[in-house]
C-alpha cells in the first residue's frame, strides 16, 4: 500500500473534525503537505492559523481568495455540518481542478450525496463521500486533536463514478491519521448511525430537557452524578451539527424513535405490573450485548455485513 503524501490539502470548517484531521496528518502522520483553512467567520480561521493547525487561512465569500486556494489542491475537505454540503459544493464547484479529490466528514450520507449530484453534476466523480466516526463534546478548533481518529472507524460510501485511484487516496489520507477504513453504501451508512449515534444523541439532548422542564431542576441536577455524567456527556454537542442530522436523515431517525418507544413501552408495562422477572431478563440481556460489544472493541465486529 502506498503511502499517502498531498501538496495542498483545503479544509472547509477548521473545527474538531477538520482540525484534528490537519494535526494528525502534521504532527502524527509527519506530512509536510501545505494545509489551507477556509471558513464563515474570520476568527475561526484566524485561530486555526495561530495554533498552527493551518499554513493559510481564507474567507468563503471571496472570490479571488477562493480560487486561489483552490488552485492546484490535492484534496478538498468539507468539514462542515451537512445542511451547508450542498452550498459549499456549488460555492466551490466553479473553482475546481479536475484532478482534485473533494470528500467531507458528514454524520448523513444520502443527502449529502444528493446535495454532491446536483451541485456538481457531470463532475460528481470528483466526490468521495466519507464519515469519520470520532468526536468529543467539545467543538472547534481548541479542541482538534492528533490522536482523535486513531483506531476509529472512517466509512467511505464510494459512488459508482468514483475512479478506484480517488477511493484510495481519500482511504489512504484516512489511515494515515491512525484510523480503519471500512465501506459501505450511503443508505445503509444512514440506517446504521441513527441506530448508534443519531438517536443517542437525541436521547441525551431529550433527557437533559425533561428535567429542565421540570418544577425542582435545580435540586435533580444537584444531585446528578456519574450515571447522569455519562448518559448526558454527548447532550453537550454542537445544537447546530445535530439539528441538521436529524433532519437530513429524518425517515431512518424516526423508525429508530418509534423502535425505542416500543420498548420503553414495554418497560413501562412491566413495571407497572411488578413484574421484575421481565425487567431482570430484560436488563440482562443488555447487559451480556454490552459488554461482548465493549471486550472485542470498535474497529472491526465480528460478523458485521457493512465491511466489504
Amino acid at each position: 500500500m502506498a503511502a499517502f503524501s498531498f501538496n495542498k490539502l483545503v479544509i472547509f470548517g477548521v473545527g474538531l473534525i477538520g482540525g484534528s484531521l490537519a494535526r494528525a496528518l502534521r504532527e502524527r502522520a509527519g506530512l509536510a503537505g501545505r494545509i489551507v483553512g477556509v471558513g464563515r467567520s474570520a476568527a475561526s480561521v484566524a485561530r486555526a492559523l495561530e495554533l498552527g493547525v493551518i499554513d493559510e487561512a481564507a474567507a468563503l465569500d471571496d472570490d479571488t481568495a477562493l480560487a486561489r486556494v483552490l488552485e492546484g489542491a490535492d484534496i478538498v475537505l468539507l468539514a462542515a455540518p451537512v445542511a451547508q454540503s450542498g452550498p459549499l459544493l456549488a460555492r466551490i464547484a466553479p473553482f475546481l481542478d479536475a484532478r482534485t479529490v473533494v470528500t467531507d466528514a458528514g454524520s448523513t450520507k444520502s443527502d449529502v450525496v444528493a446535495a454532491a449530484r446536483e451541485a456538481l453534476g457531470a463532475r460528481v466523480a470528483q466526490f468521495v463521500p466519507a464519515h469519520p466516526i470520532a468526536g468529543r463534546e467539545s467543538s472547534g478548533v481548541d479542541a482538534a486533536l492528533p490522536d482523535l481518529y486513531v483506531e476509529r472507524n472512517v466509512v467511505l460510501c464510494p459512488l459508482a463514478e468514483n475512479t478506484a485511484d480517488d477511493i484510495a487516496r481519500i482511504a489512504a489520507m484516512w489511515r494515515a491519521t491512525g484510523a480503519c477504513v471500512r465501506e459501505m453504501s450511503e443508505a445503509q451508512h444512514d440506517r446504521v448511525f441513527a441506530s448508534v449515534s443519531h438517536l443517542p444523541h437525541v436521547l441525551s439532548f431529550a433527557l437533559v430537557d425533561q428535567i429542565l422542564d421540570s418544577p425542582d431542576a435545580e435540586l435533580k441536577f444537584s444531585f446528578a452524578a456519574g450515571g447522569f455524567r455519562d448518559f448526558t456527556r454527548i447532550a453537550a454537542s454542537s445544537p447546530e451539527m445535530w439539528r441538521d442530522v436529524c433532519l437530513a436523515n429524518r425517515a431512518a431517525l424516526l423508525a429508530e424513535l418509534d423502535d425505542y418507544a416500543a420498548v420503553l413501552a414495554r418497560f413501562r408495562a412491566a413495571i407497572d405490573a411488578s413484574d421484575g422477572a421481565a425487567l431482570e431478563a430484560a436488563f440482562a440481556r443488555s447487559r451480556v450485548a454490552r459488554k461482548a460489544w465493549q471486550e472485542r472493541g470498535a474497529i472491526t465486529p465480528p460478523g458485521d455485513s457493512a465491511a466489504k
